[in-house]
């Protein structure tokens, strides 16, 4: 039996998603909760991995089992055994031709950047934070450049994975409320520090330090030695994974 789960995290205490000796890391956290309900060994694969101190609204994983248990077990059961910064959403039986990976259309960040003299003291480690103001009308037209399908090589990390740097982005939006920016991306898949890449590009651009073009210039450039540094983790969030219908998956909604 196949049970695909959405989970949501606080990534402030772990090393990540993916499982390593010897460090907190969400992966093996929520595997040891699954154990549990299970009584049996339970190993956990999911759409994608996040970084150390990055958040989840909803990642969604899946794992086989042959213990039967109600839906409501892998949630509530699991929840009680899990500490107060995981949490299990909803569960959901799939057949076994579904992959929380490779199944998955596109997937959804959102970052969200405290734009004030300020930090937070209130949302310390859940926000980014930068001092100056930022014209958000010029990192708006620079967006507009990285939309669509682009080698994105200067927006990779150079421990990335991923076999190929062309990504497909169909949306990077920037909403302000009040002092906050909420940047929103959406792709077929992301490279290796890619989104918190463009948020230092982006940033950068709103402070003055380059015009919008400058944007084109570095993607079109392939070198990541030409764009900005990578942005903090804390105001990133892994927002949703898309699906087909077919999969019948009750995700949530967060646009």
């Amino acid at each position: 039996m196949r049970i695909a789960l959405g989970v949501e995290y606080d990534g402030s205490a772990y090393n990540g998603w993916q499982s390593q000796p010897d460090v907190p890391n969400v992966q093996d956290t929520l595997a040891a909760a699954l154990c549990q309900i299970s009584g049996e060994p339970i190993a956990v694969h999911a759409a994608g991995r996040t970084d150390t101190g990055v958040h989840a609204l909803e990642q969604v994983v899946h794992f086989d089992t042959s213990a039967a248990r109600p839906l409501s077990a892998w949630v509530r059961g699991t929840n009680a055994l899990l500490p107060k910064d995981i949490a299990v959403l909803w569960a959901q039986s799939v057949p076994e031709s579904f992959h929380a990976r490779f199944s998955a259309e596109a997937r959804s960040y959102q970052y969200v950047l405290l734009n004030r003299p300020q930090r937070s003291g209130v949302h310390h480690g859940k926000v980014g934070w930068f001092h100056a103001p930022l014209d958000v009308a010029a990192m708006r037209q620079a967006a507009e450049y990285l939309l669509g399908e682009h080698d994105f090589s200067a927006f990779r990390a150079a421990q990335c994975q991923a076999k190929s740097p062309v990504k497909h982005l169909t949306r990077l939006d920037i909403r302000q409320q009040g002092d906050t920016l909420i940047i929103e991306l959406t792709a077929s898949a992301f490279l290796h520090h890619m989104v918190r890449n463009i948020v230092g590009c982006l940033v950068y651009v709103g402070k003055g330090k380059h015009p919008p073009q400058w944007l084109r210039e570095v993607m079109e450039g392939c070198e990541r030695s030409q764009a900005a540094p990578t942005f903090a983790p804390d105001g990133l969030y892994l927002q949703r994974i898309h699906y087909a219908p077919h999969w019948g998956l009750p995700q949530l909604r967060f646009e």
